[in-house]
Formats: structure tokens, sequence, C-alpha cells
């Protein structure tokens, strides 16, 4: 492939593990083991099996008969939102417990955001009996209160993180300084294709199983295996780069990816790191960073808990150089809108994550005859504060015509 990682971890210019000498070991253990491991026969048997009849995979490729109608276009909805925890999440976490577990590790930490990815490894880690430390931001605490609690019903520590803007940034500094401290017997369970490598290519590759899917479903309902355009929101990126995976080196497949500009671009108040970013180097490699003239961090903002991080994954970023994806962002007041004309017109509450992929339909007219998929990557459950708090408001359209 031409977009695949190369021997020394890089993306082009972007990825590398850029790592304290504490963790070079755990970081080479796993960059020396990864491959084997997860291709082997007997992985995959059982990452296969538990995708199948524990996660519930195939997740849906959904035609939205009454969204097609309204867009004039062929919309189809991949349904991550169906999956075990309710996100695309359970498909890397399923992968990452098999590889812990082959390497002996016997205390798992994670970080998350909007909660889905900690709700995942919390529930993997009750499946192999494991220890689980999730770490979460303070105010992602608060605006993902059910998550915190299903976390803590399957028997996962929640550890609150007070530093910074106190969100998914904050949490991921706190779990690398937790691994630091732990490193022989702990595996850091990351939740996107973030990270020092081999973290960005594993992940990808863990999510590719919904690319490999979408592509025998089409084939199925539209008679090929291509769609003319796929929509994806990215934060850290690994719902986009799970749904491009087979498809990257097609160049009649359109990819989009829609970052979340939160209250505008040009307000500071914004996780649009594409759109507002300069290189630099966070949580291990070099990728696309939110950061002010002396290349210290700037806080992001988003309604949506996930996808307020101020970097990127080093794919995106090198996606974006090459120009092979096409990037859009949508607002808090875009991303809610499309995410109430969806619950209208399909019965579906997505969560806001995947509302922003929503919100580029209002942006870009496809022509009558296109196949363009969206990818749901989350439900609603999780954002029902948020979706209580607009309930009246004037976003909330009274009539879809």
């Amino acid at each position: 492939m031409k977009y695949c990682v190369n021997e020394k971890g890089y993306f082009g210019e972007f990825g590398g593990a850029f790592i304290p000498e504490m963790l070079y070991p755990n970081i080479k253990e796993l960059q020396d083991n990864y491959l084997g491991i997860i291709e082997d026969p007997e992985f995959r048997k059982e990452f296969y099996y538990l995708l199948r009849h524990y996660a519930g995979r195939p997740s849906p490729l959904y035609f939205a008969g009454r969204l097609s109608d309204y867009y004039g276009t062929r919309i189809f909805l991949k349904r991550e939102d169906l999956n075990h925890t309710g996100a695309h999440k359970i498909n890397n976490t399923i992968g990452q417990i098999l590889i812990a577990r082959r390497l002996g590790k016997s205390r798992i930490i994670a970080e998350t955001g909007a909660g889905q990815h900690g709700v995942a490894t919390a529930t993997v880690c009750a499946l192999m009996g494991l220890k689980c430390i999730v770490y979460m931001g303070r105010l992602d605490v608060e605006r993902q209160a059910p998550n915190v609690l299903r976390m803590k019903m399957l028997g996962a520590e929640v550890i609150p993180v007070e530093s910074g803007n106190m969100t998914l940034k904050d949490a991921t500094n706190e779990a690398i300084r937790d691994w630091i401290n732990n490193p022989s017997d702990t595996y850091y369970l990351i939740g996107s294709v973030v990270g020092p490598h081999p973290y960005p290519d594993l992940v990808m590759r863990l999510q590719s199983v919904i690319s490999e899917e979408m592509k025998k479903q089409l084939l199925e309902q539209t008679g090929s295996e291509n769609p003319d355009c796929i929509i994806a929101c990215v934060g850290g990126g690994s719902n986009a780069a799970g749904s491009f995976y087979h498809y990257l080196d097609d160049p009649d497949v359109r990819l989009i990816a829609v970052e979340a500009a939160g209250k505008g671009i040009n307000t500071g108040e914004t996780a649009a790191t594409i759109a507002a970013g300069l290189p630099g180097i966070i949580h291990g490699s070099k990728t696309m960073l939110m950061q002010n003239n002396d290349g210290q961090i700037t806080e992001p903002y988003s309604v949506s808990a996930g996808l307020d991080y101020p970097g990127i994954g080093p794919l995106f970023a090198w996606l974006n150089q090459t120009g092979r994806v096409q990037f859009e962002h949508a607002t808090d007041d875009e991303a809610l809108q499309a995410a109430f004309r969806l619950m209208r017109l399909e019965g579906i509450i997505p969560a806001l994550e995947p509302a922003h992929a929503l919100a580029v339909l209002e942006k870009i007219k496809f022509p009558p005859n296109n196949r363009v998929v969206v990818i749901l990557s989350g439900r609603g459950d999780k954002d029902m504060s948020a979706y209580i708090k607009y309930a009246g408001h004037t976003l909330i359209p009274e009539k879809i015509s």
C-alpha cells in the first residue's frame, strides 16, 4: 500500500516513536511482535470469532432512504453504533487485549475522552479478567457521566485528571506517566491512531474490519465494492482510518475527513487540527498539532468529547499533505443540526462525533447516482445531556419536509 507505515514507523514525514527511555523496552517489544501476532492464524481466528459472536459484527450497512431523498443522493450509513458498547472502539480493544495477553501483561491502562474507548477497554478487561485503569479528564468525567458509570460497573478504576483543560490530551499525558512508572506488567491500550509507532498502524489494522465489511456489503447491495465517497469524523482518527483503509490506494473513491470546528476555526475555540495546526510532536509521534508561536500546545474545544484533541493521527497528517483525503470541518451548531435531522428522518440518535460527518451533507452537493457512505461511529446515549441542553432550542428543526 502506498500509504502504509514504513519500517521506521513513519507515514511520509509524520509518525515515529518519540518516547522516554523508560518506555523503550515496552515499545520495542510491541514493534517487534505486533505484526507477527495479528497475522498469526490463531490470533485471527480468535479475533474474528469475538468480533462476530461478542461484538456483533458485521455491523449493518444501512441505505438511509429518507436521508437520501432529503439530500438528493444515495446515502448509506455504516452502523458502528450497533456494535457492543455502542461504537467502533470495541474492534480495537478486542484486538489489543488479545495482544496484551500474548505479551504476558496483567494490568491494562487506557485514556478516554468521550468515554467510548474507556467503556470498550473496561469491557474486554472484564472479559479477560485483567485489571483496568482508565484516565479521563475531569471535564469529560462530568459531561460523559453515563460512560463513567458503565466503566465502573464493569470493574474499571476511573481516574479523573485535573491538569490542563481536563480533557483527552491531559488524560493521555497521565496514562503515559503511569506506563513510565509501571513498565513491566502494564499494557497501554491506546484508543486511536495516535501515539508512538506501532500504535497508529496497529489500531488502523484492527479497525480495518470496517472497510473490509463495507466492500462486501456494497457489492451485495449495489453491485460494486466501491462507494463514490466515504465521510468520517476525525479526532485522532481511528474510525476514519479503519473506514478508509481498503480504499486508500483507489483514487476513484473520494475520502472526506471531518474535524470539529467547535465555535469556528478562527475563534480560538476549535479542535480542527488540520485547519488550525502546524507540525509538532505530541504523545510520542510527529503530526499536525494545535500550538502557539512558541510551540506550546493550545487547548482544543468541541461540544464532542471524542473530537476534543489538539492533534491528529500521523497517517492523516500525511493524507492531508498528499491530498489523498479531503478535510472538512463542522461547528458545534452544524453537528447538532445534522444530528437532529438524522433523528427526525431516520429514527437514529447518533453520537456527537459522527454528527460532524453528517453535517458535511449540508456543505457538499453529491450527484443523484452517487453512493455516499457516512460512518456512524457511535450512538448518542452518552451525549444525552448535550442534546437535553438543546431541547426546545431553535437548533432543533420542528419540521423536516
